[in-house]
């Protein structure tokens, strides 16, 4: 990717911005995001990327993006509450940056397990494995919104000729934050956590080093018929069991909340993406004290 002309999308969020700071390194990096905040603005100008303010649901703002872009990395996605606008932003929006960006070697919009069915249960999910809404209870336009961004991404591949790649993200934490500093905050607070009473509740955390890792060979495998592969640590993990070892880090104690309306089990079956691009390598533990020592180093015991 060295020297490459890139553009990131969704900058300013947790996942992507340790992207932006790693590729702004060895990259030409343009960041696409509306920056509504001037400190948004500067912080993605400090890591050295050239900062476009653009709404992917007005594709006449997308006229700031340079024709000549050679990779996209697709991290934008709005959840407003509204329908009308989150499927434009986030459906119709994937198809006007692909249009812009037509002459890209390869497009990689990240998804989400968010788009599986929860009735599926514990079961991992296989990549064919089927589709519902499974966020509506939190997030009411989250699943529906992802599953119509994959269906325009692979229209617009495929009508146009851009080579695609469809990750379907799991949980993605890091340094920075991710679900799991969440859970530590409401331990402090003695707050109850929510799990669904289908216990226990797997997922597959996937940390930013190697999410950042496996870019490159994300976008190796893009292809004009869109390859679509789960994306998530190579370890499964339930929230009960992550919290529990939070609470050895730090002598709290989680407080389970048993609520058919919580997210339940998304595991998937990352025999797939092995094949693809491999085995991820930080450990679920490694992550967490690694945030933890990083967010909250005071927490620690």
């Amino acid at each position: 990717m060295t020297g490459r002309k890139m553009l990131i999308t969704g900058p300013t969020g947790q996942v992507a911005l340790p992207v932006v700071e790693h590729f702004a390194k060895i990259a030409d990096v343009y960041a696409l995001a509306r920056f509504s905040k001037q400190e948004d603005r500067d912080r993605i100008e400090a890591l050295g990327a050239k900062v476009i303010a653009a709404d992917l649901a007005d594709r006449d703002t997308l006229t700031a993006v340079p024709e000549d872009i050679e990779y996209v990395l697709n991290f934008a996605v709005v959840k407003t509450g509204n329908f009308e606008y989150d499927l434009k932003a986030n459906g119709e929006g994937v198809g006007n940056l692909m249009l812009r960006c037509r002459r890209a070697k390869g497009f990689l919009h990240f998804s989400s397990t968010a788009v599986y069915d929860h009735e599926e249960g514990q079961r991992p999910r296989v990549e064919n494995a089927p589709l519902g809404d499974s966020h509506r209870d939190m997030f009411p336009t989250y699943s529906i919104s992802k599953i119509a961004a994959e269906t325009v991404c692979r229209f617009t591949a495929r009508q146009f000729d851009i080579p695609a790649t469809i990750a379907r993200l799991s949980v993605p934490y890091g340094d920075n934050g991710g679900w799991m500093y969440f859970h530590l905050l409401m331990m402090q607070q003695d707050m109850a956590i929510d799990v669904h009473p289908e216990r226990p509740n797997y997922f597959n955390p996937l940390h930013a080093d190697d999410y950042i890792e496996k870019i490159p060979y994300l976008l190796g495998t893009a292809s004009t018929e869109v390859t679509t592969v789960n994306f998530g640590g190579s370890e499964k993990v339930s929230v009960e069991e992550w919290c529990e070892y939070i609470g050895e880090l730090t002598g709290l104690t989680p407080n389970f909340n048993e609520n058919p309306k919580a997210f339940g089990s998304l595991a998937i079956d990352p025999t797939y993406m092995h094949e693809l691009i491999g085995p991820t390598r930080v450990s679920w533990r490694d992550g967490i004290r690694r945030q933890i020592e990083n967010l909250a180093p005071e927490a620690l015991i």
